[in-house]
């Protein structure tokens, strides 16, 4: 999202990370992929061990492999909703002192707060005193060119999930000061400790079998917290090559935001960005849930809006893999014309196949008359294998039919054409050589 000090549309959009009554129905409405309900922690490591078992599947089966995980597995779903209300709202600040600063309206990276103005305007509020401001900033490094960006805004939130230091914020509605947070409780500091351990055998394992780990997208509402997990992970595992892919929803409005944000910490810190692009998995429940609790939809408003978002996103990523060759991105699509997209960028931007920057998934079984070409062209391209309990399963993939119907339209055509010509060859004696 991005706020605006003055509209109440900020404080409905804050209702977007409330949990509503009996865990927000994460469930309703959902068909199109797993969900997880927390039961204890140690279903949390019997998720670890599947997922393990899929990394181990997954190098086995081929080379440069994918596995995809879901945080929702290895955590408590409760605790993700709550660390994203924090991120969010901390971000929500930042736009409210850019819109004090003229800055309103712009993108996420063009904002640059001078920190003189920022470290008044902290004071004036009363959260704290410009020599306290300034001692923070000077202990994290920040506002030695004389401006704070996003990026610099959300070291400062980082550095305050390690302290014991109360941290308070304006609410948009009252203009009342709230706590952030006074620090994090016990249980949420193991929580989070208790993912990024998991999350870090996994990664282990991954490197070792040669396999990339894919973090799938959830919820919005889980998302910033996962994302912020996610490039914990990056961080670490991904200095030589790309081994933790992070997912990115291109149905959200926010989508290009996040993206250019996380392109931009990979350059500054080093790190090979990886992320796999999708257009999104939860429509229904999210425009459902935003309508039921009061926030803005979250939701671009039309398919084609979704489709220019997506393009976007994808034309950033290649061109930061022209620049730099320290980018990566999964195609994850079952749409023609953005396959045809990414390959016309490619040639243009001079991106070889063979540098394996650029790859393409699809669902196994759907969409082979993509696939299999793309193949045979030399792209490196993946089948998706879902897996679970079959009364599970099918949802999923019945919603997939569902959303691809025009393309199993297509496959139909292909099929009867090409059994038309197996016809014609047997009617012409000719069954192994295409001329009569």
């Amino acid at each position: 999202p991005s706020p605006s000090s003055s509209t109440p549309g900020a404080e409905q959009r804050e209702k977007q990370y409330r949990t509503p009554p009996g865990s927000g129905g994460r469930r309703n409405g959902v068909l199109s992929t797993r969900t997880y309900f927390y039961a204890d922690e140690a279903k949390c490591d019997q998720h670890m061990e599947t997922f393990l078992r899929c990394i181990d599947a997954s190098s086995g089966s081929s080379v440069d492999g994918f596995s995809a995980i879901k945080l929702t597995a290895l955590g408590r779903p409760q605790f993700l909703v709550q660390f994203s209300e924090v991120l969010v709202k901390w971000r929500r600040f930042f736009h409210q002192m850019a819109a004090e600063q003229g800055q309103a309206g712009r993108a996420a990276l063009e904002v640059k707060l001078e920190a003189e103005k920022l470290q008044d305007a902290l004071a004036n509020l009363g959260i704290m005193t410009k020599t306290e401001s300034q001692h923070w900033f000077t202990s994290e490094n920040l506002g030695v060119s004389g401006t704070v960006d996003l990026l610099d805004w959300n070291r400062l939130i980082d550095s305050h999930t390690k302290s014991s230091k109360l941290l308070l914020v304006p609410n948009v509605q009252t203009g009342q000061l709230e706590p952030l947070l006074s620090r994090f409780t016990e249980e949420e500091d193991l929580q989070m400790k208790r993912m990024l351990q998991r999350m870090n055998v996994l990664a282990k394992r991954a490197t070792e079998k040669g396999v990339r780990l894919m973090v799938d997208a959830e919820q919005s509402y889980f998302q910033p917290a996962i994302s912020h997990l996610t490039l914990e992970m990056q961080r670490r595992f991904n200095r030589d090559r790309a081994i933790i892919f992070n997912t990115y929803q291109c149905y959200l409005k926010e989508a290009y935001d996040n993206v250019t944000v996380d392109v931009e910490l990979s350059r500054r810190e080093g790190w090979h960005f990886g992320a796999k692009l999708v257009r999104g998995a939860y429509m229904e429940q999210e425009r459902e849930r935003a309508a039921k609790m009061g926030y803005e939809d979250p939701i671009n408003p039309t398919y084609e809006k979704t489709n220019e978002m997506y393009h976007k996103c994808l034309d950033y990523v290649l061109e930061e893999i022209k620049h730099s060759r320290k980018a990566n991105v999964m195609v994850a699509s079952h749409n023609e014309d953005t396959v045809k997209f990414t390959l016309r960028r490619m040639m243009e931007l001079g991106i070889h196949p063979s540098e394996k920057k650029v790859c393409f998934g699809q669902l196994l079984g759907m969409c082979d008359q993509i696939t299999f070409p793309l193949g045979q062209a030399g792209f490196p391209v993946y089948k998706y294998v879902p897996y679970g309990p079959v009364n599970e399963v099918l949802p999923y993939l019945s919603r997939r039919a569902q959303e691809n119907r025009g393309f199993m339209q297509r496959a139909n055509r292909e099929r009867d054409l090409l059994w038309q010509e197996v016809k014609r060859r047997l009617l012409a004696g000719s069954l192994f050589s295409p001329n009569p």
